[in-house]
C-alpha cells in the first residue's frame, strides 16, 4: 500500500495558503501541488479563512488569522476567570458556613 506520510501544517502556513487562494487567485489544485496537502484540507483552510474574515471565530479548531486567535485567547482567559471565580465563591460559602456553625 502506498500511503503518503501525513504532514502537519501550522496555523500560519494554512493562513498563507488560504491568502494565496483568496487574495492571489491560486486554485485549490495549485495549493495542493505546492503544499502537498489533501483536497479537503485545502478547501477547509479556504473556507475557514473566509469565515474568519467575516468575523466568525472557530469553535473547535485553532483560528488562522491573528485577530481570531486573539479572540480565542481572550475567550479562554475569560472562561478561566469565571471558573476561578466560581471556585472562590464556593470556598467562601464553605468558610461562611463553618464560621456560622462555630458561633
Amino acid at each position: 500500500m502506498n500511503r503518503k506520510e501525513r504532514t502537519t501544517f501550522t496555523a500560519e502556513q494554512k493562513l498563507d495558503y488560504a491568502k494565496l487562494m483568496i487574495n492571489e487567485g491560486y486554485t485549490n489544485k495549485q495549493i495542493r501541488d505546492i503544499s502537498g496537502a489533501g483536497e479537503t484540507a485545502v478547501s477547509r483552510w479556504k473556507r475557514q479563512y473566509l469565515e474568519e474574515m467575516n468575523g466568525q471565530t472557530p469553535q473547535d479548531k485553532k483560528a488562522l488569522t491573528p485577530e481570531q486567535q486573539k479572540i480565542q485567547d481572550l475567550e479562554k482567559q475569560l472562561w478561566r476567570a469565571k471558573r476561578d471565580n466560581e471556585i472562590l465563591k464556593k470556598a467562601a460559602d464553605i468558610d461562611a458556613r463553618e464560621n456560622s456553625s462555630l458561633s
